[in-house]
């Protein structure tokens, strides 16, 4: 795997843990929503990933990366709270609530956010061997 392919590997995990942390944010701020325009309340997204492949050569031995696969909705259940005096109260005071649990986003951030970190350092340190060789070349 040369320089640039490092480059490559780290900048699409990059822009996959971006992707992740931007549904991570739309989960958060949608954890109050009880009406969306598909009806019902909000309903929390998952993001898949799945190993990219050198897309240019279609050598399907050598990773080159990961990916975004899908975007997917959580089937677990909604919440239900009493709470008569809410606009989407049902006849019992049962109100559905998204199936957003705030502190599990917030991990999934935290994580999110290392896995970003990691690939920054992974590009830097290539950046700074490639430097190096450089220096070495001019010597």
């Amino acid at each position: 795997m040369g320089s640039f392919s490092s480059f490559d590997v780290s900048a699409s995990g990059i822009s996959a843990q971006r992707t992740r942390m931007d549904v991570i944010a739309n989960n958060i701020a949608n954890a109050d929503t009880t009406r969306t325009p598909e009806g019902g309340p909000y309903r929390r997204q998952r993001v898949s990933f799945k190993t990219a492949f050198d897309q240019a050569t279609g050598n399907k031995s050598m990773p080159a990366g990961v990916e975004v696969e899908s975007i997917t909705a959580d089937p677990t259940d909604f919440l239900s709270v009493y709470d008569p005096g809410h606009p989407d109260a049902d006849e019992n005071g049962m109100v559905k609530k998204p199936n957003v649990n705030v502190v599990e986003e917030m991990v999934d951030m935290i994580s999110a956010t290392r896995a970003y970190e990691a690939n920054v350092t992974a590009l830097n340190a290539t950046k700074s061997m490639i430097a190096s060789g450089i220096e070495i070349g001019k010597a």
